[in-house]
C-alpha cells in the first residue's frame, strides 16, 4: 500500500500545450522570415501561425486558471513560486529595453562620421518631447495611479472601486495605443532612415507592443474580475497584470527622457 505524501506544491499533469506552443512559435518566426523576403503565400503562413500560438496559449492560459480556480491547486507556495517566475521574466524584458538604450547611446554620446558627426542627423527632424510624447507620459503615469487604487481597492475588498479602476486603466492604455499610432503616421522620419529611425521605432514601437499585450492583460484580468475568479487573498494573476504595466510605465519614463527630450537637445 503506497503512503500518501501531502506536500504544498502543484505537480502539473501531461498538457501536449508546451509542445504544441513550441511549434506554434517555429511556424510563426519562420513565416515572419519568409515574409521578409517576400516568398509566396508567406503571408498565409504568418499568419496562420499567428493565429496557432493565440490559440495554444489561450488554451494553455484555460487550463492554468481552471488550476488555480477551480481545483484549488494553486497554495500559497506555488503563488510564490508563480510570482518570482513573473519577475524574472519581466527581468528578461527590461533586458530587451538595455539593448535598445545601449544602441542609442553608443549612437548618440559618439556620433560616426558616416552620419555628420551630429545627434540627431542631419536631415531628422526629431519629435518635440512637449507635445504627443508628454501627452503619452502623462496619461501613462496616470494610469499607473488608477491601476494601483485598483489593487488597493481589491485588497479592501471593494470590488466595484476595483472593476472601474481597471476600465479606466484599460481605457487609458487604448488612448495611449492610439496617440502612438498617429505619431508614427505624422513622422517625417521611417525606420529605414538611418541609425536613428531604427532605434526609434524598435525602441518606442516595442514599448508600445508592451502596453497593447498589457492592456489584453488588464481585459483578461477585468473578464476575470467579472465571473469572480479573484478574492482578496488569492489575485496572483492580477498581481502579475500590475507589475507588468508598471514595468512599462519605468521603460516610457526612460524613452521619455532619453530619446524624446535629451535625444531632441
Amino acid at each position: 500500500m503506497k503512503k500518501l505524501i501531502r506536500h504544498p506544491f502543484h505537480l502539473v499533469t501531461p498538457s501536449p500545450w508546451p509542445l504544441i506552443t513550441s511549434i506554434s512559435a517555429l511556424c510563426l518566426t519562420t513565416a515572419g522570415v519568409m515574409y521578409m523576403h517576400r516568398y509566396f503565400y508567406s503571408g498565409f503562413f504568418l499568419l496562420y501561425g499567428l493565429c496557432l500560438l493565440i490559440a495554444s496559449l489561450s488554451l494553455w492560459w484555460r487550463d492554468v486558471i481552471r488550476e488555480a480556480t477551480f481545483e484549488g491547486m494553486h497554495t500559497i507556495v506555488v503563488q510564490r513560486i508563480l510570482r518570482i517566475g513573473f519577475l524574472l521574466f519581466i527581468l528578461s524584458e527590461v533586458m530587451f529595453f538595455v539593448s535598445f538604450f545601449w544602441a542609442f547611446f553608443h549612437s548618440s554620446l559618439a556620433p560616426a562620421i558616416q552620419i555628420g558627426g551630429i545627434w540627431p542627423p542631419h536631415g531628422i527632424a526629431a519629435f518635440s518631447p512637449w507635445g504627443v510624447p508628454l501627452l503619452n507620459t502623462y496619461l501613462l503615469l496616470y494610469s499607473g495611479i488608477t491601476i494601483t487604487i485598483a489593487h488597493y481597492s481589491l485588497l479592501a475588498g471593494n470590488f466595484d472601486s476595483t472593476l472601474s479602476s481597471v476600465f479606466f486603466t484599460i481605457l487609458l492604455g487604448v488612448i495611449f495605443t492610439c496617440i502612438q499610432f498617429y505619431e508614427y503616421y505624422t513622422a517625417t522620419f521611417t525606420i529605414a532612415d538611418g541609425i536613428y529611425g531604427s532605434v526609434f521605432y524598435l525602441a518606442t514601437g516595442f514599448h508600445g507592443f508592451h502596453v497593447l499585450i498589457g492592456t489584453i492583460f488588464l481585459c483578461i484580468c477585468f473578464i476575470r474580475f467579472w465571473y469572480g475568479h479573484f478574492t482578496k487573498q488569492h489575485h496572483v494573476g492580477f498581481e502579475c497584470a500590475i507589475w507588468y504595466w508598471h514595468f512599462v510605465d519605468v521603460v516610457w519614463i526612460f524613452l521619455f527622457l532619453t530619446i524624446y527630450w535629451w535625444g531632441s537637445l
